[in-house]
């Protein structure tokens, strides 16, 4: 696609709505029924698999896919739970991007080494290979996996576990998957659906940018949609409500990849995510990523006035400089750029106001921004016409995910 017909079709598609959708209790799947909220109490999926289910990995070899995220609600390891529990025997440790510690930078490859705490193995999901080998799950009798999720499409732990799926599929092992909640809520449904010709570790599943999924439910969906067969089962949440947002949980954020420091990153980054196809950084390495775009060329004061003016955003003027773990543009250099205003929760779309800036940068500095079109297309699903099916495939998303969903 050239720039001119992606600006064109940005230009269609930037009026485009998501859904926001409340899930009525009888809409809820009678197979893998929803935890109650008890006094308050938000639990992860790995307490409620020592408290309720430990019968799943009682006397069983365990290899665990996991990183910094995975966590207890007290804040301890998914790996020292797992390794101190009765009758289990935790024998392998498999980590995605980032690694284990989730320090390394995006795009590092990652080696396999050994865990100095337990003496466990650490295999790498993200170096060599992709996918545990027939070896690593011979060994194994079951595969937990806790990743969090962060309720955006581009997000390789999803890839990571689906590709665990099919593998473990081949090997006839059991995939348990030990479920938390969607960090930006699980009820708006944001963005087009992908189109699965662009498919790629990126991003695997044909669902919406901000799909309103947690890793469970989107364990659940890919099993059935790719038609996997994986033996699975997910470990639900306890207490969780399916609007809340992390922070109203009482669990902690743990910085699930070294550019997401917070939840406000998270929350807008289902729409600037997609400024990583362009030449503009997306402030990576600085105080706000995903929070702020930038280059030297950008003329920020004109775009933050078109912005307040045409759609009422209140973007800041900003300079700053991206730093590694960068994103390879600018590092190092003083860069001229916008700031994005704390999200509306309610009303807000961050995948329709990503597009209402970048195509406000393309219309201000005609030759000046680039486009890796492909990249873009993977991510975004841009094509011409995309306003009149885009409203239409999130609706149709809304109603097929039912079938999937875990929590009221």
């Amino acid at each position: 696609m050239t720039l001119l017909g992606l600006t064109c079709a940005l230009t269609c598609v930037a009026g485009a709505s998501g859904v926001w959708q409340p899930v009525p209790t009888a809409d809820l799947p009678s197979g893998n029924s929803p935890a109650v909220r008890q006094s308050g109490a938000v639990l992860p999926g790995i307490d409620v698999l020592l408290r309720d289910s430990l019968h799943l990995v009682q006397g069983k070899r365990v290899g665990l896919i996991t990183n910094q995220t995975g966590i207890d609600a007290s804040g301890v390891s998914t790996v020292d739970r797992l390794a101190s529990a009765p009758g289990v025997h935790l024998v392998a440790l498999f980590t995605p991007e980032h690694g284990l510690r989730g320090t390394a930078a995006p795009g590092e490859r990652v080696t396999d080494t050994v865990d100095a705490a337990t003496g466990l193995p650490i295999y790498s999901l993200y170096g060599a290979r992709r996918t545990p080998t027939a070896a690593q799950l011979a060994s194994l009798d079951v595969l937990v996996v806790d990743l969090q999720d962060v309720g955006t499409r581009t997000w390789t732990y999803v890839s990571t576990t689906v590709l665990a799926l099919q593998a473990a599929t081949v090997a006839h092992r059991r995939v348990v998957v030990l479920d938390r909640p969607d960090p930006i809520g699980g009820c708006a449904i944001q963005g087009p659906i992908l189109d699965t010709a662009y498919a790629s570790f990126i991003a695997m599943l044909p669902v919406p940018l901000r799909h309103g999924l947690t890793m469970g439910e989107l364990a659940r969906f890919a099993n059935a949609r790719l038609r996997i067969g994986a033996d699975l089962v997910v470990v639900p949440v306890s207490g969780w409500r399916r609007c809340d947002w992390l922070d109203r949980t009482g669990l902690r954020w743990v910085r699930p990849s070294p550019n997401l420091p917070d939840l406000e990153a998270a929350t807008w980054y289902p729409g600037t995510v997609l400024f990583e196809a362009t030449n503009l950084s997306v402030g990576r390495g600085t105080d706000a990523p995903f929070r702020q775009v930038g280059a030297p060329w950008l003329r920020a004061d004109v775009v933050a006035r078109v912005m307040r003016q045409r759609y009422r955003l209140a973007l800041d003027t900003v300079r700053f400089t991206p730093h590694a773990p960068g994103d390879g543009k600018f590092d190092g250099v003083e860069v001229r750029g916008v700031r994005l205003p704390a999200a509306d929760r309610l009303r807000g779309d961050p995948v329709r106001d990503a597009i209402r800036l970048l195509r406000t940068i393309a219309a201000q500095h005609p030759g000046l921004l680039r486009v890796d079109s492909l990249g873009l297309a993977r991510r975004l699903g841009v094509w011409p016409g995309a306003a009149e099916t885009w409203p239409a495939d999130a609706r149709r998303f809304a109603a097929d995910r039912a079938q999937f969903l875990l929590y009221r």
